[in-house]
């Protein structure tokens, strides 16, 4: 495939443009403009003209930056794989805004968040996680996309973005929370600089498959325990 197929240097300044209001421009601009984010792109259109259908489609992939503002950042959620189904994943991770409707994954977490936050004094059931992401809360998968129904078809392509992601919270945040989902989101632990605080857990889709409960580890009242003793409760996050 050659760039005059797909006009390359016009999708990276229109998604660059997408992240001015929210500070993240600044902190993508060079791996946006890199080759490596070229081969992104490519490898996404190229599945594409395979007839090879991924999800969610390109105008949401980066949606989790666009309603999370980098000033207000303090969490970052890693999961695994976007929602392989058509039309469910819409760029925030384990969010279901489109559909309006929990998928497994998120009924399991609003259920734990229900009972560890709220003792289940208040029900939270809004299934648009747009609502934390606009806190602080940049929700991820350790893959932006994958193939319909393939699931970590697609870890490969977006390894390089989200080490890079890591990378520069490194060198430019301190005391962000990261929150490590199951086993895959756990992979990128050894990445996390010691400037940043790690939570774990396993993956909220191992209790579909097992019939059992998830176990959130208490990351949630964890993760707002941190955050009131560094900022104070008025910056805790409202699950």
């Amino acid at each position: 495939m050659t760039d005059t197929q797909i006009n390359l240097e016009e999708i990276k300044e229109k998604l660059i443009k997408k992240f001015e209001d929210t500070g993240w421009d600044i902190k993508l601009r060079s791996f946006i403009k890199s080759d490596d984010f070229s081969k992104i792109i490519n490898s996404l259109y190229n599945e594409k003209e395979d007839g090879k259908r991924f999800t969610p489609p390109l105008k949401y992939v980066f949606r989790a930056f666009e309603e999370c503002p980098l000033d207000k950042l303090k969490v970052v959620i890693v999961g695994q794989d976007v929602y392989p189904h058509l039309g469910v994943a819409d760029g925030i991770a384990f969010s279901c805004s489109l559909t309006g409707k929990a998928q497994p994954s998120l009924k399991n977490i609003l259920k734990e968040v229900n009972k560890t936050v709220y003792k289940d004094e208040i029900i939270s059931e809004d299934v648009d996680l747009k609502r934390w992401a606009n806190q602080g809360v940049l929700m991820l998968n350790t893959a932006l996309t994958c193939q319909i129904d393939k699931v970590g078809s697609h870890y490969d392509i977006w390894k390089d973005f989200v080490a890079y992601v890591i990378d520069m919270l490194n060198l430019t945040n301190s005391g962000i929370i990261f929150i490590l989902l199951g086993a895959k989101a756990q992979e990128l632990e050894s990445l996390i600089g010691d400037n940043h605080y790690v939570l774990k857990a396993t993956h909220p889709a191992s209790a579909v498959y097992t019939g059992g409960t998830w176990d959130c580890n208490d990351v949630f009242n964890k993760a707002n325990d941190i955050i009131e003793k560094s900022n104070g409760k008025d910056f805790k996050i409202q699950w």
